[in-house]
């Protein structure tokens, strides 16, 4: 006979592993994501935070400003500093030559997977 907690162990499991999965598939794209705001011009930390929230891509400044400075040593992304006149000097992110190389090539990955994905969910099943 099943117990009232062993009938329940698999959904908190599978609740488990499917916030795991969607946090996996979050974090795969986070550098994408951030690296595309940036390609677009000098961004400010706050700005690309702003950006991703509004996409509903929800990232804290503790995820963030690790991840901008792991770029930064691997040479994608510099920064300068511009003074602001509500506060103190803002640092602004750009790509490298590195960097922007880098994302082209995250880019056309990103077009193959996104391609290979809808290809996979959006085929029909044959019936024999």
């Amino acid at each position: 006979m099943l117990s009232f907690v062993s009938y329940f162990e698999p959904c908190n499991n599978i609740d488990m592993d499917l916030e795991n999965s969607k946090a996996q598939l979050k974090k795969g794209i986070l550098e994408y994501c951030i690296l595309s705001i940036i390609s677009r011009g000098e961004a400010y930390a706050s700005d690309i935070l702003e950006e991703m929230k509004e996409s509903r891509l929800i990232v804290v400044e503790g995820t963030l400003y690790p991840l901008l400075s792991r770029l930064k040593n691997d040479g994608l992304l510099s920064y300068n500093w511009v003074e602001s006149k509500s506060g103190p000097p803002r640092k602004y992110y750009q790509l490298t030559e590195p960097g922007q190389l880098f994302m082209a090539e995250l880019s056309h990955t990103w077009n193959d997977l996104v391609s290979a994905v809808t290809h996979i969910i959006h085929k029909t099943k044959i019936n024999n």
